[in-house]
C-alpha cells in the first residue's frame, strides 16, 4: 500500500505542465528508503520523509557516466577511527549531474557512491547524505550544488549538479539492508549484487503506467477531441466538410495510439503487480524471479515510453498548426514524455539487458529447466500453416516472430564466437538484431496481456463494451504487425497473399471504431485542468479557446507595442 502511494504522488505532477519539484521524493528517495534501509534506519527516515519534514532526492547519474553504473566515479571511503565515510568527487566527470529538485528544492539525497574499506573497493552503494541546511538551506561544508540549466521540458524539476569535498557521515547513513559496514571497516556482502538496482526496477515500473500510459492518454485525449470539432475540406463533392475524425488517415494517426495508451495501461497493472510479489518474495530471501522482473521492467519501459513519445508528436500534427501552440498542451506533453526515453536507462540499453535474459533463456530451452512464464511460449511449437484473420492467429505469429528473431540472434553470436572473436565482440556486433528481439518478445508480451484482460473480464463486461476492446486489442496487433511486416514474413506463418487481407483487416477495424473514438478517450476521465489545452476540452469550444489564450499573450496588452517606437519606427524612418 505504501508503494501505491507513492505511485500516486508522482501522478500528481501530470498536474504540472512542467514537472513537479518533489517528485523524486516520492518515486525515488522514499521508495530507496524502503527497500534499501535496514528497520533502524527506517524507523529514523522514512516518518520524517514521509511527512515532508524535508525533501529527498536520488543521485546516482554522473556528468561523465550514466548507463553504465558500474563506472560511477563518486567514491566513499570508510574511516574507522571516526566511524565515518568520507565522500569525494574527484574528477569534474564525477560530479552527480540530473537528479530532479536537487536543483534548488531538496536538502537531502540518497547519493550512490563506490564503496571503499580497508583499501578495497566494493562496488556502489548507497549513502544518505544531507546537502542543506534544514532552517537556511544554505549547502552545508564541502557540498557543492546547483541547477543545471534550461531543457526542453521539465523545467520545475529543477535538475542539479552535486560534487563532494570531503564530506563527512556517519557510517548508519550507509543504508544497510542488504550490506553493511562493520565499526571497523569489515564488509559484509549483500546476499545479491542486483538487490541494489531495486530502486530503479521500481522506478521503470512507475513509469510505464505514471509516465507512457498517462501521458499518451492525455495526449490521445486532445486529439480525439480536437478531430471531432474541427471540418476540413470535402469527402464528397457539394456535401458539408466533414469531420476530420472522417479521414482514414487522421483515423490511422490516432486511433492505434487510443489502443496503445489502453494496452500499455494493462500491461503497467501486470508488471505493478509482479513488481509487488517479487518484493515480497524478496523480504524471504527468494531471488528466483528478480531476473525476470528485470528483463520485463527493461523491456517495458523502454517500449512504452519511446512509444508513447513518438505518438505524442503524432497526435500534435494530426492537429494541423493549431497543435504547435504551446495552449494546445502538446509541446509540454512531449517535453515531458520524451525525457522518459533516457532517464533511468536508455531505451537502447535497457532493451538489450532484456535481450540478454532472453538469450539466455534461449539456451536453456533444450534443458529441460521449468522456464519463467514471460518467456515460456520459446517452447512452443511453430505457428500453423495456414494464416487466418483472428486475434490467436495473430498472437500466435508474434511469439513466433520473437522467437525467431531470438534464435536468429542467438545463433549469430554463436557463429561470430566460433569464429574466434570475444562473447563481448560478438555482443556488440550483433546489438542491432538484439534490440530487435527484445522489442518483439516486449510487443508480445503486451499483446498477450491485453487478450488476457478481455478473457478475464468477459464476464463482467456487457457484450458492447468488450467488443470495443477486443477491437481495440485487435487494432494494436495488426497495425504492429504491419509495422513490422518484413519479420512476419520471415518467421511466421503469414505470406506475401496474405498482406493484403490483414491490411483490409486494419481499415475495417479503424472503420468499426470511428463512432465511438470520443466515447473511448471521454471514458480515460481526465478533467480539463489536468488535459490543460484549448484544443481538448470537455466543452468542444477549440476556437473560442484558442481566440481566448491569444487574447492572453503578453504583446496584446497595448494597441501599440513600446517596440515599435524605440526600433520599429526609427527604422521605417531611417531610409535604409
Amino acid at each position: 500500500m505504501k508503494n501505491q502511494s507513492v505511485l500516486g504522488g508522482m501522478l500528481g505532477s501530470a498536474i504540472l505542465k512542467d514537472g513537479m519539484p518533489f517528485s523524486l521524493h516520492y518515486v525515488m528517495f522514499l521508495p530507496t528508503l524502503m527497500g534499501q534501509a535496514n528497520a533502524n534506519q527506517q524507523s529514523y527516515w522514512i516518518g520524517r520523509a514521509w511527512n515532508c519534514e524535508f525533501i529527498g532526492t536520488y543521485a546516482q547519474t554522473e556528468l561523465g557516466h550514466g548507463t553504465f553504473i558500474r563506472g560511477l566515479e563518486t567514491t566513499a571511503t570508510y574511516d574507522p577511527k571516526t566511524e565515518e565515510f568520507v565522500l569525494n568527487s574527484p574528477t569534474l566527470t564525477s560530479y552527480k549531474w540530473w537528479p530532479g529538485s536537487l536543483g534548488q528544492t531538496a536538502n537531502y539525497a540518497i547519493v550512490v557512491a563506490q564503496l571503499y574499506s580497508n583499501g578495497v573497493r566494493h562496488g556502489i552503494h548507497p549513502f544518505i547524505v544531507q546537502i542543506r541546511d534544514e532552517e537556511t538551506h544554505m549547502p552545508l561544508p564541502g557540498i557543492k550544488v546547483g541547477e543545471i540549466g534550461s531543457k526542453l521540458g521539465m523545467n520545475s524539476v529543477n535538475n542539479g549538479y552535486l560534487g563532494f569535498d570531503n564530506v563527512r557521515i556517519p557510517r548508519m547513513h550507509m543504508l544497510m539492508k542488504n550490506a553493511q559496514i562493520l565499526k571497523d571497516g569489515t564488509y559484509v556482502k549483500s546476499p545479491s549484487d542486483k538487490l541494489t538496482y531495486a530502486t530503479m526496477i521500481f522506478v521503470r515500473v512507475a513509469l510505464v503506467k505514471g509516465v507512457a500510459a498517462s501521458y499518451l492518454a492525455k495526449a490521445v485525449t486532445i486529439a480525439t477531441r480536437y478531430s471531432a470539432v474541427r471540418r476540413q475540406s470535402e469527402i464528397k463533392p457539394g456535401e458539408p466538410e466533414p469531420q476530420i475524425l472522417d479521414y482514414r488517415t487522421q483515423q490511422y494517426k490516432l486511433f492505434p495510439n487510443i489502443a496503445s495508451s489502453i494496452a500499455m495501461t494493462f500491461s503497467a497493472n501486470w508488471l505493478w503487480n509482479m513488481y509487488n510479489n517479487v518484493t515480497s518474495e524478496l523480504e524471504q530471501g527468494d531471488l528466483e524471479r528478480l531476473p525476470e522482473l528485470h528483463a520485463m521492467s527493461c523491456c517495458l519501459k523502454a517500449v512504452t515510453t519511446s512509444d508513447a513519445a513518438a505518438a505524442v508528436e503524432l497526435c500534435r500534427r494530426s492537429c494541423g498548426g493549431h497543435g504547435y501552440m504551446m495552449c494546445s498542451n502538446f509541446p509540454s506533453t512531449y517535453g515531458m514524455v520524451t525525457a522518459a526515453e533516457t532517464y533511468e536507462g536508455e531505451n537502447t540499453v535497457l532493451l538489450l539487458q532484456t535481450a540478454r535474459y532472453l538469450v539466455k533463456a534461449w539456451h536453456q530451452v533444450g534443458s529441460g529447466e521449468l522456464m519463467p512464464p514471460t518467456v515460456k511460449y520459446l517452447q512452443n511449437k511453430p505457428a500453423a500453416k495456414i494464416w487466418e484473420n483472428k486475434l490467436p492467429c495473430v498472437l500466435k505469429a508474434f511469439e513466433t516472430v520473437a522467437a525467431g528473431l531470438i534464435e536468429y540472434s542467438a545463433a549469430n553470436m554463436d557463429r561470430k564466437i566460433k569464429s574466434g572473436i570475444s562473447p563481448e565482440e560478438a555482443w556488440n556486433e550483433t546489438s542491432v538484431q538484439l534490440v530487435r528481439c527484445a522489442e518483439a518478445h516486449c510487443r508480445s508480451f503486451i499483446i498477450h496481456t491485453f487478450n488476457q484482460m478481455l478473457i478475464d473480464t468477459k464476464k463482467q463486461l456487457s457484450a458492447p463494451l468488450h467488443l470495443v476492446l477486443t477491437q481495440l486489442c485487435e487494432l494494436y496487433a495488426v497495425y504492429w504487425l504491419l509495422k513490422n511486416l518484413g519479420d512476419f514474413l520471415m518467421f511466421s506463418n503469414l505470406r506475401p497473399g496474405d498482406v493484403q487481407a490483414v491490411q483490409q483487416w486494419q481499415d475495417s477495424l479503424l472503420i468499426n471504431l470511428r463512432p465511438n473514438a470520443v466515447g473511448i478517450v471521454d471514458s480515460f476521465d481526465i478533467c480539463d485542468e489536468i488535459l490543460s489545452s484549448a484544443l481538448g476540452a470537455y466543452d468542444g469550444n477549440v476556437y473560442e479557446r484558442l481566440f481566448e489564450e491569444a487574447n492572453k499573450s503578453p504583446l496584446n496588452e497595448t494597441p501599440v507595442n513600446e517596440s515599435f517606437h524605440k526600433y520599429l519606427k526609427p527604422f521605417l524612418k531611417s531610409n535604409m
